[in-house]
């Protein structure tokens, strides 16, 4: 039986550094939270959560996509996603929404009608807007705010769902516009499709014909694109997933290296002790120490 995980990273002693407001564990809002050296490490989380950006500069990564903000603009981060902060400016300003699983399936049940704009999440974590949209933004996050205060409210939770789906729909415009502003070449669409791949296959699959198998091309067709592309051989991606997962895994929960071993399924622990070695120049236990 594998070992239960502990959440990556501990939502609670860094949102009681800031003000918040919430309704238990499920729907959690804050201003301005501190951001600490909590962050200096790859982590996931198992949450949905949406940031409005207002001013200042994020910089980093969202499943090894490099992502920044500059000024106005909203950030939507996934569970199971692994974040990677290179620097936030001190000026930053932000208003968090942090939403639990199980509130955000409430949303809409039927998996087949969900918003489409979560669909665009995946490939667009990061949506510049303009001064009305970062307004209307705002004004939700107030609204929602004002409802999760009145405790004695009857239908608080009710309420607070209706005022997220609407935040979302009115959000989504937005997205559709990003999508809608360039179109992909057929290169970039096979990037789009092999990331899509590794994301989704890298704990079992790490080898490069697989992929190519999935995409109907060769390995040195999918090689010399990926590379052409991204600026990174196709490989690397892989190990770089496989890696970064390996890391969270290290650094955030109570698991052994040979239970690591096991859920990235490598043969044996040893080599998976040499293949992280390869990758990052120390052994797990090396780095799970740092």
């Amino acid at each position: 039986m594998k070992p239960k995980t502990i959440l990556p990273f501990n939502w609670r002693p860094e949102l009681e550094k800031t003000e918040f407001c919430s309704i238990d564990n499920d729907v959690i809002l804050l201003d301005n939270p501190v951001i600490t050296s909590a962050f200096q490490y790859p982590f996931k989380v198992d949450v949905t959560a949406t940031i409005i950006c207002i001013k200042g500069t994020t910089k980093g990564s969202i499943n090894l996509k490099p992502y920044a903000t500059n000024g106005s603009c909203f950030v939507t981060i996934l569970p199971g996603q692994v974040i990677e902060y290179e620097s936030i400016s001190e000026d930053f300003s932000g208003l968090f929404i942090i939403m639990s699983s199980k509130f955000t399936d409430s949303l809409m049940p039927d998996v087949s009608n969900r918003l489409p704009v979560f669909f665009h999440l995946l490939d667009n974590p990061v949506v510049p807007v303009d001064e009305e949209a970062l307004a209307s933004m705002i004004a939700h996050f107030e609204m929602i705010k004002k409802v999760i205060q009145v405790k004695e409210h009857p239908y608080r939770m009710e309420v607070v769902r209706h005022l997220t789906l609407a935040f979302f729909y009115s959000a989504g415009v937005y997205f559709h516009k990003f999508d809608n502003n360039r179109g992909k070449s057929h290169h970039e669409t096979i990037v789009e499709k092999f990331l899509h791949l590794v994301q989704t296959h890298f704990k079992e699959q790490r080898g490069l014909e697989f992929y190519a198998d999935q995409l109907c091309l060769t390995p040195k067709h999918v090689s010399k694109v990926i590379k052409q592309i991204s600026g990174k051989p196709a490989n690397d991606w892989i190990d770089e997933h496989v890696i970064l997962e390996a890391k969270a895994l290290l650094k955030s929960t109570n698991m052994t290296v040979q239970q690591i071993s096991d859920e990235l399924n490598f043969p044996t622990q040893s080599f998976f002790g040499k293949y992280f070695k390869r990758v990052t120049g120390m052994s797990p236990r090396e780095y799970k120490g740092k």
